[in-house]
């Protein structure tokens, strides 16, 4: 009988090392306060040893903590990237789309990212969550046709931004129920309810609101 042939052992890209790391790192930090996981935690999630993690990551779990934030976050700005083309709410609609699966497929990575601000008080790290909540806008803002949104408008949109990001979680927290498409439809209805009641108080977010009820 011939043995079983053992597979041939690959040696990791330097890329590949550190997304595994990042993986293993932004897993843990989702589900433990940052100062509970150490290297060692994160060397065992790797199948690595503690030197390795310190070779990718001199600056120890701080410097770990950050870039795990960093890659959560790079991949989460892409999600608003939509074409300024057709109706302005599919636009919205498709961009929550990804935004969605994004969640569902990276919930340790998301959880990690959001809790990242409140948890660890450091001015990078802040940063960070922060950055992605104002690519978001600022995405929403072009999509609306509005270069210079007023404070009303924007205490709108980054209200219904806390809003999205409060019902992700929670919405993991409930085994992803509803489905995700019956929670994209709802959170964009949330987008146009927050715009009409501002809109009551402020002319630009009537404007905004007046051409969304006419978009075709």
């Amino acid at each position: 009988m011939t043995p079983s042939a053992t597979p041939a052992y690959r040696r990791l890209s330097v890329e590949e090392r550190r997304s595994q790391l990042l993986t293993a790192a932004l897993s843990l930090f989702a589900h433990r306060a940052p100062e509970e996981v150490s290297l060692d935690d994160v060397a065992e999630a790797a199948g690595v040893s503690r030197p390795l993690v310190y070779r990718y990551f001199p600056g120890g779990k701080q410097q770990l903590y950050e870039a795990a934030l960093r890659s959560a976050a790079d991949q989460l700005q892409l999600c608003f990237d939509e074409p300024r083309t057709g109706p302005r709410l599919t636009r919205l609609s498709r961009a929550l789309d990804r935004y969605l699966a994004f969640v569902d497929e990276h919930d340790a990575g998301f959880s990690a990212l959001l809790q990242g601000g409140s948890v660890v008080e450091t001015s990078r790290t802040t940063a960070i969550v922060d950055g992605v909540r104002r690519a978001a806008a600022d995405h929403i803002y072009s999509h609306l046709g509005v270069r210079t949104p007023g404070p009303r408008l924007r205490m709108t949109v980054r209200m219904w931004i806390t809003a999205v990001e409060a019902a992700s979680l929670m919405w993991l927290d409930d085994d992803k129920q509803p489905p995700a498409a019956e929670l994209r439809d709802w959170l964009v209805e949330q987008f146009v309810a927050a715009l009409g009641v501002t809109a009551g108080r402020d002319p630009q977010t009537a404007d905004v609101l007046a051409a969304l009820s006419g978009d075709v």
